[in-house]
């Protein structure tokens, strides 16, 4: 499998590129970053044969079967759509778009072409939220409320690295994202209510800084997802599971009990690394030509959910 990193200089490329170097049978040919500099320079350190400063570069390329999409995303509909119709199967980061008119087109060319397409909801793969989703499915857990809270300390215009960054992130559209996707894929269910608030714009940025979020599933289950970039504080997204039987913490890859005593995740997965994951779901669908856990089509209501709270704001 002969792979394509685009975005393969910004944080989670890197993090997609040590990800690929632990599955066997995979080869990155290609990668593509802002400048020449800085991307070649990267493939001289990866040992990488190809770089390019842009995506076409990559998809004219025999040597290249399938797309990992680290870039901005606003830019994430269009390249993917150019993925598919150069062929080559492609998974893009979270969010697959930011509307859900851009979601709608991804979804279709995917049906059109036939190709695995894939968005990049982590949380679906990372051994936390697997043992949770195991747990659900062998019917001993019931999921009766999420308690979410995503935070960061971003009042410039930085990336996970604290470097500065050519577009603006989103709390609704990329962060919400992993949250609103997540809670209707443990429960099984689409949420029935939904609803968002959301702080001040800010004055450079354009977009608000802080936001809540509730949902609720016609069974319901409820979630309340905090988002802040106002946060001065340890970053990142902690999900408290309410069961039936049982309170769980998950934080990224590690999971406790609601007395924050460790929950043993040995053999959930073959890795404890949700990128990596990701990435051998996405390899594998390719291989056995199926549509992968966290489909475009798979996510595409997620993204719907979206659409709803920000029609409503005020």
């Amino acid at each position: 499998m002969r792979l394509c990193v685009a975005g393969a200089y910004g944080a989670f490329g890197l993090k997609h590129l040590d990800a690929l170097s632990n599955i066997d049978g995979v080869e990155v040919t290609s990668v593509m970053g802002p400048t020449k500099a800085k991307i070649e320079a990267l493939a001289a350190e990866r040992g990488i044969g190809h770089a390019a400063d842009n995506l076409a570069d990559c998809l004219a390329r025999d040597d290249v079967d399938a797309v990992i999409l680290a870039t901005p995303t606003q830019m994430h509909a269009e390249q993917a759509i150019a993925c598919m119709d150069a062929g080559k199967h492609v998974l893009v980061e979270i969010p697959m778009a930011d509307s859900l008119a851009d979601s709608e087109a991804v979804v279709a060319k995917q049906k059109e072409t036939g190709l695995v397409a894939m968005a990049g909801q982590v949380r679906r793969f990372n051994p936390s939220h697997q043992w949770i989703h195991n747990k659900i499915k062998a019917g001993e857990l019931k999921v009766q409320q999420m308690d979410v809270q995503t935070y960061f300390f971003r009042r410039s215009n930085t990336n996970a690295k604290g470097e500065p960054r050519s577009w603006t992130d989103h709390l609704l559209w990329h962060h919400a994202c992993h949250t609103v996707d997540l809670f209707q894929y443990q429960t099984g269910e689409t949420a029935s209510e939904a609803f968002g608030l959301q702080g001040p714009m800010h004055p450079e940025l354009d977009i608000a800084m802080d936001m809540t979020i509730g949902m609720k599933t016609p069974s319901g289950a409820i979630c309340t997802l905090s988002l802040s970039f106002n946060n001065d504080g340890p970053f990142g997204t902690f999900f408290r599971y309410i069961c039936d039987n049982g309170t769980y913490l998950a934080r990224y890859d590690d999971l406790f009990d609601g007395y924050d005593k460790p929950v043993d995740l040995s053999g959930v997965a073959v890795s404890n690394n949700g990128i990596e994951l990701i990435d051998r779901e996405f390899v594998s669908a390719i291989e056995e030509g199926r549509e992968p856990n966290s489909s475009v089509a798979q996510v595409l209501p997620a993204m719907e959910i979206l659409d709803r709270i920000e029609r409503g704001f005020k």
